[in-house]
């Protein structure tokens, strides 16, 4: 009804599987994971941001990535992946930034676009900051419809204002995100950051999802989006934190060498031929 009011479509069905995913983080007993001393984390925004483009395809070796978004080189002959791993770079790197406050939905929708807009400025082609004008899919999923984005995406932020615990918050985020994708490319990264961006703003601990468990996150999605079954995401994601809470990212090479070590470079089919899996640094973390 709200939404006819101010004439804005919505995708009902949309809005029931968000109503599904916030009644079941709703019920999640609530587990604390504190951000640790921010002086460990120097190069944690760095490795987000490398790892949130590779999930999307943009790969880079971890030497090249550093070269782009540390020292500014943009390579000539990958122009555009460069400015993706910039670009995430720096939103990710911007505390202040993360931390900005969104009170109502039109504050939350300003956001979104301004941080798609820097994601995706280095191709212009893709309509940086401006919603969808063209219906877009992924495999067997068909996308809410252009004229329901910003309907949906409403109707979505009052189902998370309903939520207070910050990493059921940065789960309904980054899932509602990725299910209206509402831009015509890079929404991934930009569900990505907006799931950090709460936990940031709350204190608590950002997320990273190394190579090695793409396949899990995304089925994790999948499984969301067409049974409405949050359990395999909300595992995956809640490991990614601990996992990230646990890696020392004060020096670069200490920190790419531990998450060597624990198999976070490895795809899915590497890690299941050599028999390994995504491991915790120190189990007890």
């Amino acid at each position: 009804m709200k939404a006819a009011q101010a004439m804005k479509g919505y995708d009902p069905i949309r809005i029931r599987a968000f109503q599904s995913l916030a009644q079941q983080l709703a019920e999640r007993a609530p587990k604390p994971r504190p951000e640790p001393r921010p002086e460990s984390r120097a190069f944690l925004p760095f490795f987000e941001a490398y790892f949130s483009n590779y999930i999307e395809g943009t790969e880079f070796t971890v030497e090249e990535a550093a070269s782009i978004a540390l020292d500014g080189l943009i390579p000539a002959d990958r122009p555009e992946d460069a400015h993706d791993v910039a670009g995430t770079y720096r939103i990710v790197n911007d505390l202040d930034g993360l931390r900005e406050p969104m009170a109502v939905a039109g504050d939350f929708l300003d956001v979104l676009r301004l941080r798609h807009a820097a994601v995706m400025e280095g191709r212009p082609n893709k309509s940086p900051g401006q919603f969808k004008t063209r219906a877009n899919r992924a495999g067997m999923t068909e996308f809410v419809a252009p004229e329901s984005v910003e309907g949906t995406l409403r109707a979505g932020w009052e189902e998370l204002e309903r939520l207070d615990d910050p990493f059921a918050r940065a789960v309904f985020m980054m899932f509602m995100v990725a299910e209206v994708h509402p831009f015509d490319d890079g929404n991934g990264r930009t569900a990505r950051i907006m799931m950090n961006s709460e936990l940031v703003r709350l204190g608590e601990s950002r997320i990273i999802i190394p190579t090695v468990i793409r396949d899990e996150y995304l089925s994790g999605l999948t499984a969301m989006t067409h049974n409405s079954r949050a359990s395999a995401l909300v595992s995956v994601l809640d490991f990614a934190q601990r996992y990230t809470r646990a890696i020392d990212f004060t020096e670069f090479a200490s920190a790419h060498q531990q998450l060597t070590q624990t198999n976070a470079f490895l795809t899915t089919r590497e890690a299941e031929q050599q028999m390994v899996r995504l491991e915790l640094p120190n189990p007890r973390q």
